[in-house]
């Protein structure tokens, strides 16, 4: 049970952590990304779709990233450059991705919709580590998003607080009007902010149809994307927290499954509300004490 609940809660916390870390970029550069919900679903289907029709991974991660960062990019222009409120547009890219989705699936398999499979990304057997009981199956015979997730932990940390750029980054996240006094195009930065997370958002997207469902069904990121939002709070805006608040979540969605399995005598509904309610306590608790960049959520219009 120890094991099945730790391969469940690295599988539950990949695509969150995938989501969160771009939005930690995002939201250091000032822009608050309520759209990642909807970025991640783009990227589930079209991903999913891409494998079904075209018998091609590649293509199909491909297609899921080119999908989540079309949706950032139309957010780009309506929160950098139209400076359009960035709750209400991140909102309606949400309504949209779900409404685009759930026609183009129905239109591509049936009004009732029609259960589609693929071949998964296949797991990578990192050797006689892999043999070891619990902790091997656990953390060295994952696939390679699993892999590229945990690996970018340490990448996006160093690049946000140890190079020029992250520190032009965070400059547009706390004060746009120096970053711009000093030489910097604001606008620019946002808009790759949002190009990166929309790669990292795309991911994990296809995460979830490519290697977790092996099919897709619609809404199938219930929710993900607004815990990847409340993830970058608890971690505190920093990448290691968000890597430690995405296995704790990720352990809560694999404990529900656990917990189903083992026929516990509860009604599942309440199982099913574990991440969720789990989201607002540890908001609740730690949320008021996490320091967001000054200007987060902020509309700025060059003079």
């Amino acid at each position: 049970m120890i094991e099945a609940l730790l391969i469940s809660t690295i599988a539950m916390a990949t695509p969150i952590l995938l989501a969160a870390l771009g939005e930690l970029i995002v939201e250091e550069s000032g822009v608050l990304n309520i759209g990642i919900e909807g970025a991640m679903l783009a990227g589930a289907f079209f991903g999913l779709a891409t494998a079904y029709f075209s018998g091609s991974l590649l293509l199909a991660l491909i297609a899921a990233i080119a999908a989540a960062v079309m949706m950032n990019a139309l957010l780009a222009a309506l929160v950098v450059n139209l400076a359009v409120n960035q709750v209400v547009a991140g909102t309606a890219l949400d309504i949209l991705a779900a409404g685009l989705t759930g026609v183009f699936y129905r239109r591509l398999f049936g009004i009732t919709g029609k259960a589609f499979t693929v071949t998964p990304i296949p797991a990578i057997s990192l050797g006689p580590i892999a043999q070891i009981p619990i902790i091997g199956p656990v953390f060295f015979e994952q696939n390679a998003l699993v892999y590229a997730a945990f690996a970018m932990v340490p990448l996006t940390a160093f690049v946000v607080r140890h190079t020029r750029y992250g520190l032009w980054i965070r400059a547009a996240g706390e004060r746009p009007e120096a970053a711009d006094a000093l030489g910097l195009n604001v606008y620019r930065l946002r808009w790759e902010a949002l190009l990166i997370a929309g790669v990292l958002t795309g991911l994990a997207g296809a995460y979830l149809t490519l290697a977790y469902t092996n099919t897709f069904v619609e809404g199938i990121s219930a929710g993900r994307g607004f815990v990847a939002l409340a993830v970058v709070i608890v971690g505190r805006w920093n990448a290691y927290g968000i890597a430690a608040a995405s296995l704790l979540f990720g352990a809560a969605m694999g404990l529900q499954f656990e917990l189903q399995a083992a026929g516990a005598a509860l009604p599942y509904q309440l199982f099913l509300a574990l991440p969720y309610a789990l989201t607002l306590i540890v908001l609740a608790v730690m949320g008021g004490q996490a320091q967001a960049p000054s200007a987060l959520g902020e509309r700025y219009v060059r003079l």
